[in-house]
């Protein structure tokens, strides 16, 4: 892949991107913007104490949000994805078949997966129910991206695209909660795909670390 920096740059004016460096969500959206190589001013925040200017553009208080040169705010992570790849794909992370079909699976990924997900991580929480059954209502996800995966080597074919980079995030941080569950479970493709994942270069870049965002 032909890696491009996400840009902090104050002297010009950029879009400001509100971020988190480990949320899923915004992890997604830096990975559209580095793959677009577009250039924005990076705001990392603490979610503990947002700062006022993100909550006044965006009463979800929620990463990521995006406010662009003439002022309209995307607060939506795969609405971020796109805007930057319609602007630039060189990777063409847009040109698969069945886009409808890649944004359902990315539906199921935020709005089924994504519940157990949070739970099995911080069962303590959530103690209707055991770690263990979180981690099995999760599974029926992962089994299903399995089966994708054995067909080729990435969700939608051959190449990297918006369904990967979208999706692989949260199965990330899924896997994370036992590792070494993982590695003896039943995905040896999922397993692949992302260790690939998250030892590439791209990766390694949108994880970047930098000091929270003050208001100066």
């Amino acid at each position: 892949m032909n890696m491009n920096d996400i840009t902090l740059n104050t002297k010009r004016i950029l879009p400001i991107l509100y971020s988190f460096r480990r949320c899923p969500y915004a992890i997604r959206a830096r990975l559209a913007i580095a793959c677009a190589g577009v250039a924005v001013e990076l705001r990392e925040v603490e979610l503990r104490n947002k700062p006022q200017a993100m909550l006044l553009i965006s009463p979800k208080a929620t990463v990521p949000v995006l406010q662009l040169e003439n002022g309209r705010v995307l607060d939506e992570s795969l609405d971020i994805m796109l805007w930057a790849l319609q602007q630039n794909d060189p990777e063409h992370w847009l040109k698969v078949v069945g886009l409808n079909n890649v944004k359902g699976l990315v539906r199921r990924n935020d709005e089924q997966f994504k519940y157990y997900l949070d739970r099995y991580k911080y069962a303590d929480r959530y103690p209707a129910y055991s770690e263990l059954y979180y981690r099995q209502q999760g599974v029926l996800f992962l089994a299903d991206i399995e089966l994708l995966l054995a067909q080729s080597a990435y969700l939608c074919g051959e190449h990297f695209s918006l369904a990967d980079a979208a999706i692989l995030p949260f199965i990330r941080q899924f896997c994370a909660v036992d590792p070494a569950w993982f590695m003896v479970s039943p995905y040896p493709a999922l397993r692949q795909w992302l260790n690939q994942f998250l030892a590439s270069s791209l990766f390694k870049q949108v994880m970047t670390k930098y000091p929270c965002w003050q208001a100066s």
